[in-house]
């Protein structure tokens, strides 16, 4: 495992920071701030999940304020790989058409649950995302990432 420098504190006054550090620079980028605390999580949720479809290492620190002053907060990212979902394909629809489709399902339902605040999924939970996305049609897929969103947009 490789070892990095501790996260520095954000300069300025303090609000709410996502900082991913960058094995090939060997330093730490801001990569989302703002004076609340649901946006910064929730591009920390979609530039984890663009990292680890890359293949990179996430490592991230979340800032934010406490009485008065900075604090780091913990940001419950496991090193934990996302499976790809494994579509079988439609009777009569290409398979190419059926992957994209399952592919599609499983990106909005993975952008509901990042939404709603959950961006790192254990192992039971993308097993869990699996099963729905191979059970239910595009429409209730929508509409239970819609449920998510809303859900996260109520903290």
């Amino acid at each position: 495992m490789d070892s990095h420098p501790e996260s520095p504190r954000p300069q300025g006054v303090p609000r709410w920071v996502a900082m991913f550090y960058r094995p090939d620079a060997g330093s730490w980028k801001t990569a989302a701030e703002s004076p609340d605390r649901s946006p910064v999580l929730y591009a920390l949720g979609e530039m984890t999940q663009t990292l680890r479809a890359r293949g990179d290492e996430v490592t991230v620190a979340l800032w934010g304020p406490r009485d008065g002053g900075w604090h780091r907060f913990d940001a419950p990212l496991k090193q934990t790989v996302t499976s790809q979902p494994n579509p079988e394909p439609s009777p009569g629809a290409p398979a190419t058409l059926a992957e994209r489709m399952t592919g599609r399902r499983h990106q909005v339902l993975i952008a509901g649950l990042a939404k709603a605040g959950l961006y790192d999924l254990s192992p039971e939970d993308d097993t869990t995302v699996q099963a729905l996305v191979e059970r239910l049609d595009e429409a209730a897929v929508r509409r239970v990432a819609h449920w998510l969103a809303t859900a996260g947009g109520a903290r």
